[in-house]
Parts: C-alpha cells; sequence; structure tokens
C-alpha cells in the first residue's frame, strides 16, 4: 500500500507540472485581476502628476520616447515590487488579459502579494539603518524587517509609520519599531544621538546634515546648533533590559544632553530645538514624540518630498533628485514634482501603495528606455528631464531572484511549497555572498565588475538554472511546449519576459532543428590532405541549454529597460 501511495503522489505532482505547458502554450493557472470599480481609480491624481511632467518636456522643447509595450512595463513592475522578474505562469496569465487597463489591475494585484511587502521592507529597513549587523541581540533587524513587512501589507500611512520609528518604546522583540533606535546603541557607551539625528534626517527628511555635527554645513543652511538640538531629542533615551525608554536621570530631574568640545573638559548643555517651525513639534509627550510630531507635521514639505523621492527611485532605479538623501530645502515659491507627487501623498492619508500606484501609473514610468537616434547629447538631455526611462542595473538581489524565477514555471511565492522557498533564500544568500551587494546605498549606479560576470556565465548558480530536467523551466518548455517555435517564444517570456524579435527566433529555432539532425563540420584527413564531413551529434537539450544560458547572460537580462 505504502509503495502504491508514493507512486500515486509521484504521478500526481508530475501531472501537474506537465499541465502547466501544452499545445505550445503555458496554461495560465493564475487567474485574472478583477476589474476595477470607481474607488480604486486614482485617475485624477495621475493626470495631475502627468500635466506637470509633459509642461516640463514641452518647456525643454522635447519629444519624449515612446511608450513601451505593456510587458516590459510588467516586468518592470515585477522588478521593483517583488524584486525578480514576472514567473512564465504569470506572463501567460497577463497576456491572456486583453482590457485596455491590464497594468493599473495588475499593478493593484502586486502591491497584495506578499512578494511586495517583504521585499520592500527590506528596501526601506537599509534606508532606515543600513547593513551594520549592529550589537547582537539589541538589535534585531530581522524584527524590524517583518514589521514593515506587515504595515506596509496593511497600507498603514506612512507619517504613522515615522513617527513610531522615531518615538518607539518597549523591548525590540516584542516592539519592533523600537530596533530604528536600537541601531544607533554602541555597546558600553549607550545610544549615539548624533547618529540618531543625522539617521532620522536623511531618512525621513532626505537631506544630509551629518557633517553639521562638527562644523556648519558648508552648501547648505544647516548649522552646528541645529544638529546639536536635534540630537538633544534623543537625550532621554536609555536602553534597558526592560526595553527602549524615555527616563530622566536618577536624581529625579530630566536627562540632559551635554556636548564636548575638542579641547574641552565639561560638556555643554543643549536643549532641545528644531531649526525650524518650533510650533510643530509643541505638543505633549516625550522629547522623541515631539521631535516625530515635527518630523511628519502636515506642513514640513521635507517630509512629503523625501518619501516621494525615495519611492520614485525604488520604482525608476534611479531618484528624482540624486543624491536621494541630499534634497536642496525646498522653494517657498516654486514647486517641482517632488512638491506635486507629494500633495497628492499627503490628499490620500499618506498610503505608500497610492503613492506607488501614481508613479508606476506616470508617463515617465511607461515610457521606452531606448531611442531611435544616436545622438548623445539629446538622449542626455532627455534622461536629465525624465522623457525616457533609465537604464540601470539589477540589483544583486534582483538579480539571483530573477534567474531563480526564470528556472521555474510556476510562481515562487509563500505559497510554494518549502523546499522551493528554502531552496530560494538558500541561493540567495550564497548569490549575494559572492556577488557583493551594494551597502546601504540603496540607489548607487554601480557598473558590472568582472568577476560578478564571470559568476553569471560560469557560476554554479548558472549552471543549475538552466538544467532541462523533468522540474526545471527549460526542461518542462522543451519537453512539452510543441514545435520548435513555441520553445523559443515560451523560453524568451521565461527568461526576458518578452517575446524573441524575428532574427532571435529563427537564429534559435533553426539550432533547435540541426540538433535533431547531424550537424556537418569539416575536419582535416591527416593521411590524404583532404577535407572530410565529420558528423558531430549536438543532443537538443543542450541547445535549450545553451540558450537559456545566452538569455541569462544577455544585457536584456540584467537590465531594469
Amino acid at each position: 500500500m505504502k509503495p502504491f501511495a508514493v507512486i500515486f503522489c509521484t504521478v500526481a505532482v508530475v501531472a501537474l507540472l506537465l499541465l502547466v505547458v501544452k499545445a505550445g502554450e503555458i496554461a495560465p493557472l493564475t487567474s485574472l485581476p478583477p476589474a476595477l470599480v470607481s474607488e480604486e481609480r486614482i485617475d485624477e491624481s495621475v493626470s495631475v502628476v502627468n500635466q506637470w511632467l509633459r509642461k516640463g518636456w514641452s518647456d525643454e522643447g522635447l519629444e519624449p520616447a515612446e511608450l513601451a509595450d505593456d510587458l516590459t512595463v510588467y516586468r518592470r513592475l515585477s522588478l521593483a515590487l517583488h524584486g525578480t522578474i514576472p514567473s512564465l505562469e504569470e506572463v501567460t496569465a497577463f497576456k491572456a488579459d486583453t482590457s485596455t487597463d491590464r497594468i493599473e489591475r495588475w499593478l493593484l494585484r502586486m502591491l497584495e502579494d506578499s512578494r511586495f511587502s517583504t521585499y520592500f521592507a527590506d528596501r526601506i529597513e537599509r534606508v532606515l539603518t543600513g547593513v551594520d549587523p549592529g550589537q547582537f541581540i539589541i538589535f534585531r533587524r530581522d524584527r524590524l524587517r517583518d514589521w514593515l513587512s506587515d504595515q506596509l501589507a496593511m497600507d498603514r500611512p506612512w507619517h504613522e509609520m515615522a513617527a513610531d520609528l522615531i518615538a518607539a518604546d518597549g523591548l525590540w522583540t516584542s516592539e519592533a519599531a523600537s530596533n530604528f533606535i536600537t541601531a544607533a546603541f554602541i555597546g558600553g557607551e549607550g545610544l549615539d544621538e548624533n547618529e540618531l539625528a543625522g539617521r532620522t534626517v536623511r531618512a525621513f527628511l532626505g537631506q544630509r546634515i551629518d557633517c553639521a555635527q562638527c562644523h556648519d554645513h558648508p552648501f547648505d543652511s544647516w548649522k552646528q546648533q541645529d544638529f546639536e538640538g536635534l540630537a538633544a531629542f534623543y537625550g532621554q533615551a536609555r536602553v534597558t533590559p526592560g526595553g527602549v525608554i524615555d527616563r530622566p536621570t536618577e536624581q529625579g530631574e530630566p536627562t540632559v544632553y551635554r556636548v564636548i568640545d575638542p579641547g574641552e573638559e565639561e560638556g555643554r548643555l543643549v536643549e532641545p530645538h528644531v531649526p525650524f517651525n518650533e510650533e510643530w513639534s509643541d505638543v505633549s509627550g516625550s522629547r522623541r514624540q515631539q521631535l516625530a510630531a515635527w518630523v511628519v507635521h502636515p506642513d514640513n514639505r521635507r517630509f512629503e518630498r523625501a518619501i516621494s523621492n525615495r519611492i520614485w527611485g525604488l520604482l525608476f532605479g534611479r531618484a528624482w533628485h540624486d543624491p536621494v538623501d541630499d534634497l536642496a530645502h525646498p522653494d517657498e515659491d516654486v514647486d517641482d514634482l517632488l512638491d506635486v507627487v507629494g500633495r497628492e501623498f499627503r490628499r490620500h492619508n499618506g498610503s505608500l501603495k497610492f503613492l506607488i500606484r501614481t508613479i508606476a501609473l506616470s508617463d515617465a514610468f511607461r515610457l521606452r528606455s531606448d531611442v531611435s537616434w544616436a545622438d548623445e547629447d539629446l538622449y542626455s538631455h532627455m534622461s536629465r528631464e525624465w522623457a525616457v526611462f533609465p537604464l540601470v542595473r539589477l540589483r544583486p538581489e534582483q538579480m539571483i531572484g530573477s534567474m531563480y524565477q526564470a528556472g521555474r514555471i510556476r510562481t515562487t511565492d509563500q505559497a510554494s511549497h518549502l523546499f522551493v522557498r528554502f531552496g530560494k533564500l538558500t541561493n540567495e544568500n550564497d548569490f549575494l555572498k559572492e556577488y557583493g551587494d551594494a551597502a546601504d546605498d540603496e540607489l548607487l549606479q554601480q557598473s558590472g565588475t568582472i568577476p560578478q560576470a564571470l559568476l553569471r556565465m560560469n557560476g554554479r548558480f548558472t549552471r543549475g538554472f538552466t538544467e532541462t530536467g523533468t522540474f526545471s523551466a527549460a526542461g518542462q518548455i522543451m519537453r512539452h511546449s510543441g514545435d520548435d517555435e513555441s520553445v523559443v517564444q515560451n523560453c524568451f517570456l521565461a527568461c526576458l519576459t518578452r517575446m524573441p524579435n524575428d532574427e532571435e527566433r529563427d537564429f534559435f529555432v533553426l539550432q533547435l532543428q540541426g540538433a535533431e539532425k547531424s550537424d556537418t563540420n569539416t575536419d582535416q584527413n591527416v593521411e590524404d590532405g583532404v577535407d572530410t564531413a565529420v558528423d558531430v551529434a549536438r543532443p537538443r537539450h543542450q541547445v535549450v541549454r545553451d540558450m537559456y544560458w545566452v538569455l541569462f547572460n544577455s544585457p536584456d537580462f540584467s537590465w531594469n529597460k
């Protein structure tokens, strides 16, 4: 009975897998997203952003690039929101959706997918705390990441999340938001108020004031006293065995913040103060609660501009204003795109999902990344004005996530088998160790290195994901796609989320047709000096595996185009 059960289960699993590909098409196991209801539409906000963009292009005398096809936009969204290309299963379902608003409907589905909250939580967590490991036990990066993921899933307003992070109390395991504070814990020295002040302004206001810690900012209006006043808001914070608390000194007096100047023995007292609009912090509660109120105040344009710029960067791979944490002080008389987007963001209660949708549905995000002319100056001008989609290399986790997903027909997500998810996690961790990461600068533009290229070409990851076994994508496509043209088409859809062009299709179809026969090579007959034909058999599975290898190492795979 047991052997029969094993055989039955094995046959059932194989049969399910084989149902994925039939008659040259991938069966769309994913259902289509439902129709949009009127309350879900954000046409008005998107129109406001597009009007600003189009006016800018017109003022610059620019004709923007043509709109990219929907599959290209779908791939961009998947990379930005899930950290991977879409699966062949998803691509086939998307292609089967012929509605005119499919991008908007699929975008909504992607934002409700647990892959979004998980991946975006990791990106935001790096913005908040960097990548330094922090003090063991005191700082729990995993708990902070899980907390962020939960907040993103429920679409909690960004200003509420930011206020919690700045003013959080409690144990870093049960009150996970407090890990924003404990990330600045330095052994026996306690919390580093200077680190917290600098990180708060960078993460939530998009401005770098760290150099004002020692002297007035040489290029901005930040003064040393501004930095010290902000750091003083963290002067009451303490890390105790019971968690993060704000407490007075043992004498019962409020905890003070002192700065010891070079050459001085005694520190000078610094009272908490903000550099502008003090009335925004005039609320009851702890000093950190007062600081949080100032940071997220509805009139603080820096707050909405910073998150708008950050989300723009995470979607495009390049921020509207670069560097992302060096925004200029907003002009009181002139609005730029960050003000336009930021106002819509505020108007919709600080919803990050709304902000993502607004940017992703804008004209700028849907433009092509290539142009038909070779005028370098014109291209640079278009790039500066966002009249063409920027080409950016995939981040390391996007690279391995895409390779892993391309190696499977079915979508790899929380519904996948435990072994599949464990395999993905293991491969990602191993790949990142070998490939290298971009540290805590999420939007740092880096050139690919020779070791990275060699890892993609010859590494064990590429060898594993291009195999043509029974359960691999390449193997299933090869065995069950039908004719040779369908094999080529499905390989391109699985790896590049696009159809092959005529030249690519004809080339690989010819390779597959030749694989069923004997290729003819010319070899020199040493004895009589006559060229003779030598038959070299090339297995079909090797042709498919080589095609996968070529696609993995193509520019289309490693860029966000």
